[in-house]
């Protein structure tokens, strides 16, 4: 296996405009691929560390691997207060999303979870949000409480459920 080629930076807005095509094609890994790329030689540029982060988590429901702790170093990265907030959410939100869609076993009290770090994220990030014109986190909180009713999801019981072994 031949070892990665580094782009170069006059190629940086091009590839970002390709990781959004990807991602718009439902194709997160190869989204995640450039963004990669662009962050090895700019390691700061805010837009790829969001699209990146938008890439890790659209691949949340074939399974998180490792992808969780990755999105929250990229969002680590994000110069805004306010973006580090709503991305987090977007990561809770997208999580919870997966859960249901897999029907895992426990998926509606863990879901239950991540819907709730995610509307404290999107509490959190409207609360900082300057802009009138913006409520993104106001849309996305919105969702959350949608998802919530859809599924039916409540909090789940302090008591632990007690199994018989036979």
């Amino acid at each position: 296996m031949s070892g990665l080629k580094a782009i170069t930076a006059a190629s940086i807005p091009r590839a970002l405009e390709k990781a959004e095509r990807y991602r718009l094609l439902n194709e997160p890994f190869f989204a995640e691929s450039i963004c990669l790329d662009v962050l090895a030689i700019d390691a700061h540029n805010q837009p790829a560390l969001r699209t990146y982060v938008l890439a890790l988590t659209d691949q949340f429901p074939g399974g998180e691997g490792d992808r969780v702790p990755r999105a929250r170093k990229a969002i680590e990265g994000l110069s805004s207060e306010y973006e580090r907030a709503y991305y987090t959410g977007i990561v809770a939100e997208r999580r919870a999303v997966a859960l249901l869609e897999r029907h895992d076993y426990g998926a509606g009290p863990a879901a239950w979870g991540h819907l709730q770090e995610a509307l404290r994220c999107y509490a959190q990030a409207d609360a900082l949000q300057t802009d009138d014109s913006n409520d993104d986190a106001v849309l996305r909180h919105n969702t959350c409480v949608r998802l919530i009713a859809l599924h039916r999801l409540r909090e789940p019981d302090d008591e632990p459920n007690h199994y018989p072994l036979e």
